[in-house]
């Protein structure tokens, strides 16, 4: 049965003014000699958007659409305050005199929105390797980091000089460059001036180690070296750590008394307060599930502690978080980065009291796998992220023509598309096949860790209450009820089906016309088949995954939380390798063994029957068998849906025998199946060209 909805506009915007609602959020606050418009703060990260250790127009753009979106605040990147801090080519260099120039440009962008400007010069000490330089890492004692596991050469008085110089002229060049001041950063995340302080990382026997007094010193001697640059009128902060979170590290304790010692030089004017470091980098930027600020009691002990305004951070993503954050006292601003990645206009949105139209950080840490690929600043579900030149605030036009349009498939490359085409003024009907819209992100839902990831989906669909678009539910189209319709434009959308043959990637040659032997056994099933049934799964289960990406753990972690027994196999050397760009490898592994998952690694399967699952050690070629299987599901990947694109193309004739026929898009998984990201830009970038 055809479910058909009409969308009519309505208005989002009519509650009361978001600066009564929050206050406290939009109310000044004093910092130093200057005077913040509210509390919301966007705090360092990184862009890759650097070209050669420069700032670039890509940043002036991407600066300014948050200033213009309303922060009070802007705390750009970390800069390398010495050579020996580049981890990647993508790195600014702080202590460079050509970003004198650099600084003037953002700042001038910036301040016409009457957004603060700050740099943050750092350094990561033994937190990185020499492979991008082929410098030395340096750290206060050769101890090696978890990560990056290189030998640390031992700094020198001669290397802490040049450092505290690198502070120097960074704070110089910030100045001559017009910003309002700078924020000292390396105390937190356990980089170099974190290594220092904390007497886990601090081996040392000189004037550098052993007492309290000697591990701030390098600290102290920064500060005063940034203070005497910058005058009394600039302002200046530090990023600091409330908590380390490893045995042997800095407590609440500890950086509640250096937060103490540092206010009590009279050099700071603010803190800003985070959390972890690389032992634990979910502490520092942890994808979902995460309480949202979990990091602030621990901060509010030193909001307690210290009469200089603290900056909160720690998954804050609604202004009903942050206000409720500043009433309590937990901290005098609200720092957010990945949320304002994903909606630059937060602050906007909030204080005209449309918060409700606020595109949410789901914490799937896409922005972390884009930088960990090299690759520019990106988000998960707002395309413009990094590329705001091209797809920023302003750069959407009105169609010159307004078309008739169909888009087919009301997952995230069909929503997004549909969404945009609206905007730009053509009429749109939206078909999906299904009872209900967001594809493929409802059915990773299924698995508890993932349910934040329905904002996606959830925030396109009520942003659709905006349009005119004519949406059908349970409606599967075809080339000739299109053709009838008579549409200028067809946007195909239709997604991808999971793949069934049951061989890994290792036997490309079997993937045409053959199929696993047992693989087309009731005991068998698809990982998409699995999350979109209602039946309750029991026994024990093997999991194939051939992907080494997010769909294996979020089966596993389904399954395992019904009460199954799950078996993982994969043929690779790990599980879920692929979730080490966003970080969250390790959180994601440890909560599946905690919930019982067994993992079997470097196997593939050879054959599957009624109760059992025959393996191969793909280096040994040595054989086992699992036993008492209940069911086998597949997570192979997927083919694209795309046969329905096909038949239109191959079509040259209209249902009114003119030779016209409508122009074409095929968009998604339905072009390639890929990631949320990939579906949502190119359902961006395909409604941009109509």
């Amino acid at each position: 049965m055809n479910q058909t909805i009409h969308i009519k506009s309505h208005d989002e915007t009519s509650h009361a003014d978001g600066s009564n609602l929050y206050p406290t959020l939009f109310s000044p606050q004093k910092l130093g000699k200057k005077l913040a418009r509210n509390r919301i703060w966007m705090t360092a990260h990184a862009t890759l958007l650097v070209k050669d250790h420069l700032f670039t127009d890509a940043h002036l753009h991407y600066y300014r659409e948050r200033a213009r979106g309303g922060a009070a605040v802007i705390t750009m990147e970390a800069m390398a305050a010495h050579p020996t801090t580049q981890p990647y080519k993508g790195k600014a260099f702080a202590f460079d005199p050509r970003m004198t120039g650099q600084y003037r440009k953002l700042a001038d962008t910036v301040h016409e929105h009457g957004t603060l400007l700050l740099s943050q010069p750092w350094h990561r000490g033994r937190q990185t390797n020499s492979v991008t330089n082929g410098l030395p890492v340096w750290a206060p004692s050769s101890i090696p980091c978890g990560v990056y596991r290189e030998m640390p050469h031992v700094m020198t008085q001669t290397d802490i000089n040049e450092l505290i110089n690198g502070y120097r002229l960074s704070a110089r060049y910030s100045r001559e460059g017009g910003l309002d001041g700078v924020e000292v950063h390396g105390m937190s995340h356990g980089y170099l001036l974190n290594q220092f302080l904390s007497p886990a990382t601090n081996h040392r026997q000189d004037n550098y180690g052993d007492s309290f007094e000697n591990r701030m010193r390098i600290v102290l001697e920064i500060l005063t070296a940034c203070r005497e640059e910058l005058g009394p009128d600039l302002i200046m902060g530090m990023r600091i750590n409330s908590n380390d979170g490893h045995t042997g590290g800095l407590t609440p304790a500890d950086w509640t008394e250096l937060a103490i010692a540092f206010e009590a030089t009279g050099l700071i004017d603010y803190l800003s307060v985070t959390h972890g470091t690389y032992l634990n980098r979910m502490m520092i930027y942890p994808t979902s599930p995460e309480t949202h600020g979990y990091q602030l009691d621990s901060t509010a002990q030193i909001t307690d502690a210290v009469n200089v305004p603290v900056v909160g951070v720690g998954r804050i993503t609604t202004p009903t978080e942050a206000e409720r954050y500043l009433v309590d006292g937990k901290c005098n601003f609200v720092g957010m980065a990945r949320q304002l990645i994903a909606d630059p206009e937060w602050s906007n949105k909030a204080r005209s009291g449309a918060a409700k139209t606020i595109r949410p950080c789901v914490g799937a840490n896409w922005c972390m796998s884009k930088i960990f690929a090299q690759a520019e600043i990106g988000c998960i579900h707002n395309p413009a992220a990094g590329d705001e030149i091209a797809l920023g605030i302003g750069t959407l036009e009105t169609a010159k023509e307004a078309k008739n349009v169909a888009v087919v498939g009301g997952g995230p490359a069909g929503l997004q598309a549909a969404l945009t085409l609206a905007r730009r003024g053509h009429k749109v009907s939206l078909f999906e096949a299904s009872d209900a819209l967001g594809g493929q992100v409802r059915l990773w839902a299924r698995a508890q860790s993932r349910q934040e990831l329905l904002g996606i989906a959830d925030w396109l669909i009520d942003r659709l209450q905006d349009s005119d678009v004519e949406i059908t539910l349970n409606k599967q189209v075809n080339a000739q009820m299109l053709a009838e319709r008579q549409y200028d434009h067809i946007v195909v959308a239709t997604g991808s089906v999971a793949l069934t043959h049951g061989w890994t990637m290792l036997h490309p040659e079997r993937w045409g016309d053959s199929t696993l032997p047992g693989s087309e056994l009731p005991i068998c099933t698809d990982y998409m088949s699995l999350l979109r049934s209602t039946d309750t799964p029991t026994g024990h289960i093997v999991v194939l995954d051939s992907m080494g990406g997010r769909q294996g753990a979020v089966v596993a972690e389904y399954l395992a939380r019904a009460g199954c027994s799950v078996t993982f196999v994969t043929q690779l050397g790990q599980a879920s390798p692929d979730l080490a760009a966003s970080r969250d490898w390790g959180k994601v592994h440890g909560m599946l063994r905690k919930l019982g998952v067994q993992f079997l690694v470097d196997r593939e399967a050879t054959s599957i029957e009624l109760d059992q699952v025959t393996l191969r050690d793909i280096y040994t070629d040595k054989s086992e068998i699992i036993n008492d299987v209940q069911q086998v599901v597949l997570v192979m990947g997927a083919a694209a849906t795309d046969s329905l694109f096909h038949e239109l193309s191959a079509d040259t004739q209209r249902a009114d025998n003119t030779t016209a026929k409508p122009t074409l898009d095929l968009i998604g998984d339905a072009m390639s199946p890929r990631r949320v990201n990939d579906a949502i830009r190119e359902g961006e970038l395909a409604a941009r060209r109509v």
